[in-house]
């Protein structure tokens, strides 16, 4: 299975150095790479990465509050108090996503460590949490397409990085105006619950809500994020590929509906 996994981004990787329309053709079904959900609506995404502070204040706010987040995991932070995460799970409105097994710059890697790094990450988290993951945040926001390539051999349907880090690196960075589709990060770090907070505080002063992003649905490229009913009315968006179009009712048209929306740079979206 790895060595399967590890030729096909081989020869996927080969196949970018073949040239401007061989490369062009190579990008066609790549995962999307996500650094904000195109949407007017007044939604904005909750996302915590690696997993090595587990404070029981920054829980008590998810669980409590009922946030929706997307929790970007490392294995191996994940694993010396793996109920802290089952619970977030279990009880609160979080689902686990890929970060890799070691945080490395994935465009440093050949293809068999790329394919280590993000197949390994995910197959240890299905086995702690029952479910693989399927949208991957590469360190440091570090991508290219030999990276977009490795992640679809490893079943990725989305790369999310992110608009604004409100992470405290030291000092309490200034804090945003969100808009709507800002995918927010913070880190599992000592300062989470506070940062958290301010995230909050930032999403409500904007006016905006807070979804999960969750992989689309077998057969589907891209991304989904609901807003749950938690805050009000109950939406349903779907990032996809480049040239698509909307489909089904408007989200607001009942109590839950879908809108595909688009990933192309020419239209202008912050996802490629």
């Amino acid at each position: 299975m790895w060595r399967s996994r590890a030729l096909i981004a081989a020869l996927a990787s080969l196949s970018l150095g073949l040239g401007a329309v061989g490369s062009a053709q190579a990008k066609v079904g790549l995962p999307p790479v996500v650094s904000r959900v195109p949407t007017q609506e007044r939604v904005v995404f909750i996302t915590i990465d690696d997993g090595w502070s587990h404070d029981p204040e920054a829980a008590r706010i998810l669980l409590e509050k009922r946030v929706p987040a997307a929790l970007f995991l490392l294995p191996g932070a994940a694993s010396y108090d793996t109920g802290y995460f089952t619970r977030l799970t279990e009880e609160g409105r979080v689902g686990v996503e890929n970060h890799t097994v070691n945080h490395p710059d994935l465009t440093t890697l050949d293809a068999a460590g790329k394919d280590a790094e993000v197949c390994g990450a995910g197959e240890r988290l299905q086995e702690v949490f029952g479910r693989t993951p399927k949208l991957l945040r590469p360190p440091y926001g570090a991508v290219d397409d030999e990276v977009r390539l490795a992640a679809k051999a490893c079943g990725v349907k989305a790369l999310i990085t992110w608009t604004h880090d409100f992470t405290t690196w030291g000092e309490t960075p200034p804090t945003p105006r969100l808009q709507p589709g800002d995918i927010v990060l913070l880190h599992f770090t000592p300062t989470l619950a506070a940062d958290l907070r301010r995230a909050l505080d930032a999403a409500r002063a904007a006016g905006l809500k807070p979804a999960a992003l969750h992989a689309a649905p077998e057969g589907g490229g891209g991304l989904l994020a609901p807003r749950p009913r938690l805050w009000g009315v109950s939406a349903l968006f779907a990032v996809a590929g480049a040239g698509a179009r909307p489909a089904g009712p408007h989200p607001f048209d009942g109590p839950v509906g879908e809108v595909t929306v688009g990933c192309s740079s020419a239209h202008g979206h912050s996802c490629t």
